[in-house]
């Protein structure tokens, strides 16, 4: 699916692309190419490694990429300008390798919501400065491999809230001219530690203190500026969106960086579960302007009425706790239920169990024990920051974090832990 970067001016829509090529219209006349629906690119399986994102590629070695030649809307700020705003945009002239003909690659973790948010800001670069680019999800699913994007013309490629699995991104720069890779993981910081010296041409963002969105942001914000003829403060963003996505980056970061400072981070991220399945910009073209338009408002309340929904589905099934000794009293009593039929629902039932539990005077433990494919499993649940079940779940072979752990438990070694006096 090839598409050009810019409609006709004046339109006051904003406009992304899937894929932003950006073909000169005398290579287009001369190919007879159609941007038509019928088009093999459009028709293509689609996947992350599909014939379509592979055509793509083959595309652009074949045939190169140019920046648009006039005529078209300037997306500056994230959103196209009338006719005569173009006075004073952003030139493309002075970046290096795109002036001669060179592209970039773009790839962006899917489905990160991070991944999606930095190709977002890299589109709106990419499109205000009239750079060509191509822009790609990457899954670790099925990536996409080194010798995939040995690319004629490729001048730079962007590694969007990854670093790729094993060398992935010093292979890459071994014939890329420029590869900058952005992440803001501590086991990805670890792991590139290992790789010894790095080419000069691998640029490598790793902040654990910043989620990869913010990086990016700022990243192609300061590039932007440097590239724009005027005077003073240049933004990626409009007036209208900067404020909106800058909060969007605060509960993003919030959960990236697993601090959950902010009240209303875990309703914000459910509220995001549904828009996670429009991450993949090759089943989805619109999926940059999606994202322009999330309000972070409406997926807080969104996320709100679903915790409060499968909290009051999990209190109507209590009523029938009873005590429990933990590891048979070695690690205290809990409040626990059979919820046999409504696993589903065993991380409501357990905090509110935990809460309950703290309240009897027992240790601030939710058990929740169920049948799952033939055996015996307990969840446990804490709402107290300093209380570990995970200590438990490990003693009998079983894991988790300390605030959620689970473990299989034999018939005979519950029914030890059972008190015959329920509540």
């Amino acid at each position: 699916m090839l598409l050009p970067a810019s409609a006709a001016a004046g339109h006051r829509r904003r406009h992304f692309s899937l894929f932003f090529f950006f073909f000169s219209e005398k290579w287009m006349a001369k190919k007879g190419t159609s941007l038509l629906p019928s088009s093999p690119f459009l028709t293509a399986a689609r996947s992350f490694r599909s014939e379509a994102a592979l055509d793509a590629l083959r595309g652009a070695a074949a045939h190169g990429v140019s920046p648009p030649s006039g005529g078209g809307d300037d997306d500056v700020g994230g959103r196209p300008q009338e006719e005569g705003d173009g006075e004073g945009s952003p030139s493309a002239s002075d970046d290096g390798g795109n002036a001669s003909g060179g592209y970039s690659l773009v790839l962006y973790n899917y489905p990160s919501f991070t991944g999606a948010m930095a190709a977002l800001f890299a589109n709106i670069y990419h499109s205000a400065c009239k750079l060509p680019a191509l822009i790609l999800p990457f899954s670790s699913v099925e990536p996409f491999r080194v010798e995939d994007l040995k690319l004629r013309g490729l001048d730079k490629c962007y590694l969007l809230d990854f670093v790729g699995p094993d060398r992935f991104a010093v292979e890459l720069s071994r014939f890329v001219p420029n590869v900058v890779a952005f992440d803001h993981r501590k086991s990805t910081l670890a792991r590139v530690s290992q790789f010894g010296c790095f080419p000069q041409n691998l640029d490598l963002h790793i902040d654990t203190q910043k989620t990869s969105a913010r990086a990016v942001y700022h990243y192609f914000s300061e590039k932007l500026s440097e590239k724009s003829p005027l005077e003073g403060h240049v933004s990626l963003l409009s007036q209208e969106d900067e404020h909106r996505i800058e909060t969007i980056l605060k509960y993003v970061e919030d959960a990236d960086l697993r601090r959950w400072d902010l009240s209303d981070t875990k309703a914000f991220n459910i509220g995001l579960r549904e828009e996670r399945v429009k991450l993949n910009c090759v089943t989805n073209p619109y999926v940059f302007e999606q994202l322009l338009d999330i309000d972070p408002s409406d997926l807080i309340s969104k996320g709100n009425s679903h915790i409060s929904s499968r909290q009051d589905a999990a209190k109507k099934l209590l009523g029938k706790e009873f005590k429990i000794r933990l590891g048979r009293g070695f690690y205290g009593e809990c409040l626990c239920i059979r919820a046999d039929g409504h696993s589903n629902l065993s991380h409501e039932i357990g905090d509110e169990l935990s809460k309950r539990s703290a309240a009897a005077g027992m240790r601030p433990i939710g058990a929740v024990v169920f049948i799952q494919r033939g055996n015996l499993k307990m969840c446990l649940r804490t709402t107290d920051n300093a209380t570990d079940t995970s200590v438990v779940a490990k003693t009998y072979g079983g894991g988790g974090k300390s605030s959620s752990s689970s473990f299989i438990i034999r018939m005979d070694e519950y029914n030890h832990w059972t008190i015959a006096n329920s509540l």
